[in-house]
């Protein structure tokens, strides 16, 4: 059974918006990742996403990713990062491990 998504913002600390996402990320749900992702990176300044609470990602979620991955920080677990290092997402955008 899947997880559902759960999307939330806030402002961080520094002021930039931080989107984070629960749950799993796949093709039934990429299109609200999608949403969430253009309306966190509206405006010039770079945003963080927080998948420390991601249980899959999945090649739908990544491909919602990769219009931002100039911009974005993304905070991922030790499960995530390698999936966002095979896709190539992490030479092209900020990987950073979770707290």
């Amino acid at each position: 059974m899947t997880t559902p998504l759960k999307l939330s913002t806030r402002r961080g600390d520094d002021g930039t918006t931080v989107l984070t996402a629960a749950g799993e990320i796949d093709m039934s749900n990429a299109a609200d990742f999608r949403d969430a992702l253009s309306q966190a990176g509206t405006g010039s300044a770079g945003f963080t996403v927080d998948l420390t609470a991601v249980d899959y990602l999945d090649s739908a979620g990544l491909t919602a990713l990769l219009p931002h991955a100039a911009r974005v920080t993304i905070i991922a677990t030790t499960m995530l990062a390698p999936v966002l290092s095979v896709s190539g997402l992490d030479p092209v955008t900020t990987v950073v491990p979770a707290p």
